[in-house]
């Protein structure tokens, strides 16, 4: 029985150790997320577009992972009630804008 607690014992200071050096790496190393200029997580959008805030959402997150990236909302054929949800979509995030998709171009 003892053998079995120390064997168990040794287990989880091994692996708390492991994590301890691995928060520690990860905070040093990766203290200073580089900003890309310019980038542009665009989200074409038509007709009803019923996974639009889903969507939104899950651009959120990847713009959270990417500082200076700006969501953009691609207006491709939006009905009027979709296209006042988009506007206001864009409206309420941070770093984002609605565009009409015919207008937009990659210059």
């Amino acid at each position: 029985m003892v053998l079995l607690q120390d064997g168990l014992l040794a287990f989880l200071s091994a692996v708390g150790l492991t994590t301890v050096v691995w928060l520690v790496t990860g905070l040093v190393c990766c203290t200073g997320q580089e900003k890309v200029p310019g980038l542009l997580l665009v989200l074409p959008l038509r007709g009803d577009a019923p996974a639009m805030e889903a969507d939104v959402r899950q651009l959120r997150r990847l713009q959270g992972q990417l500082p200076g990236a700006k969501i953009v909302l691609a207006d491709c054929g939006l009905t009027e009630e979709a296209r006042g949800l988009a506007q206001y979509l864009a409206a309420r995030e941070k770093n984002a804008g609605f565009v009409d998709g015919k207008e937009f171009q990659l210059t």
